[in-house]
């Protein structure tokens, strides 16, 4: 059986090459950060200007992460070996649950191995098949999957459309629950979802509202509270899923935050919960010093908006097709799998480490260099980026003519 497998499988992975769809991984030679050293599949090691990690407020190498998360695991150990209710939790856990709680403006926190385990775990544990779920069509992969394994009715509309929104949550009238699942930013095209309008139609037609706010968390509104925040709705969202691998120091880790009663009962029904290993020490507390440093972080807030401003004002003017927006996702869209993958290459070239999206990332015909800011870029790097996404872009043929 192996063997017939194995001869499909190289068929079908030399087609996606054919098709500039197969994905190769660079290994950094070193810690994450605006500037990296990676190897390179043929051995090469280049240095290039990191544009491509989730690394909005620049923690992923901060010494005062490094220190706190050492600092934990000299205290509470290197593992718990067991999930929480067995005898996994420490009361640092109990701590990180409550500040998480107190920056987020919730009521309760349920720490996770990551957002991806609490969009998995949520939804079934919550609705059944007598309940509907409406979501977004270009919502994170993470929650496709976590309502697939729910019995609810799946009612899909259109991305950020809220006509179509109402008119799904008329069709499921019927249901006993209903829930609304959105991307507070989504992760391909930087854009923000509309909570305010998803707020108002969820209490029009009495639903609950889910926000995976993975992508604003540290970093969005006054306050970096997320989309929630941005929109002032925090006192209206029921559930809020989010990671700690992005803003907040960029390791792993998530959680579910939000009403009381809703995450009580995620203790005792969320399979992700019950049946995987608590959360490292060493996480727990690098990402308390995450947090703390993001509830006084205004001024790498400030840092991050300007360099995003800067460099897609810069990048218009030069004649790139990008999604309008403010946030530091910043897709370069380029149609073309083939020039997509092409055109990341040959930044590389130039010292830039950016990564290119195709199928089934993105939709076909869609295909992308996704560019993400930092607050840890200077305005140097940010123009480094810029000057050579210009030659590359003219080489190429890739600008607007």
């Amino acid at each position: 059986m192996y063997d017939r497998l194995k001869a499909d499988l190289q068929q079908r992975l030399t087609e996606l090459e054919e098709q500039g769809l197969y994905k190769i991984e660079r290994v950094l030679q070193g810690a994450q950060g605006p500037e990296i050293t990676a190897k390179l599949p043929d051995g090469k090691t280049i240095r290039a200007l990191n544009f491509c990690a989730n690394n909005y407020l620049g923690l992923a190498n901060q010494p005062e992460l490094i220190q706190a998360a050492c600092k934990a695991m000299n205290e509470w150990g290197y593992g718990l070996s067991s999930v929480r209710f067995i005898c996994g939790t420490q009361e640092q856990h109990r701590l990180l649950e409550e500040e998480l709680s107190a920056f987020l403006g919730t009521e309760d926190t349920i720490l996770l191995s990551s957002c991806f385990d609490a969009n998995g775990g949520v939804f079934e544990a919550l609705l059944d098949a007598d309940s509907a779920i409406l979501t977004d069509a270009l919502n994170h992969a993470s929650i496709i999957d976590g309502v697939r394994l729910c019995k609810a009715r799946r009612l899909i509309y259109k991305h950020l459309d809220m006509a179509d929104l109402e008119q799904k949550l008329q069709e499921a009238s019927d249901a006993k629950y209903r829930l609304i699942a959105t991307d507070g930013v989504f992760s391909m095209d930087g854009d923000i979802a509309d909570l305010k309008t998803i707020c108002d139609l969820a209490e029009k037609y009495d639903a609950l509202v889910l926000v995976d706010d993975s992508h604003a968390t540290g970093f969005i509104g006054p306050n970096g509270r997320g989309t929630p925040e941005h929109w002032d709705v925090q006192d209206r969202v029921d559930l809020i899923t989010t990671t700690f691998g992005k803003a907040l120091g960029g390791a792993s880790g998530g959680c579910v935050s939000g009403r009381k009663e809703l995450i009580q009962w995620l203790r005792q029904k969320a399979r992700p919960y019950l049946f995987s290993n608590t959360l490292a020490p060493a996480i727990v507390g690098a990402t308390r010093e995450a947090l703390r440093i993001a509830s006084n972080a205004q001024n790498l807030r400030n840092q991050l908006a300007r360099n995003t401003m800067r460099f897609r004002k810069a990048m218009e003017e030069a004649g790139f097709t990008i999604r309008h927006g403010h946030h530091p996702i910043v897709p370069i869209m380029l149609g073309d799998e083939k020039l997509a993958v092409q055109m990341a290459q040959a930044l590389l070239d130039e010292g830039i480490y950016v990564i290119a999206f195709s199928y089934p990332v993105v939709p076909k015909g869609l295909a992308r260099i996704r560019v993400q800011l930092s607050a840890a870029h200077t305005d140097e790097m940010v123009d480094r980026c810029v000057a050579a996404f210009t030659k590359v872009g003219k080489a190429l043929g890739a600008l607007k003519s």
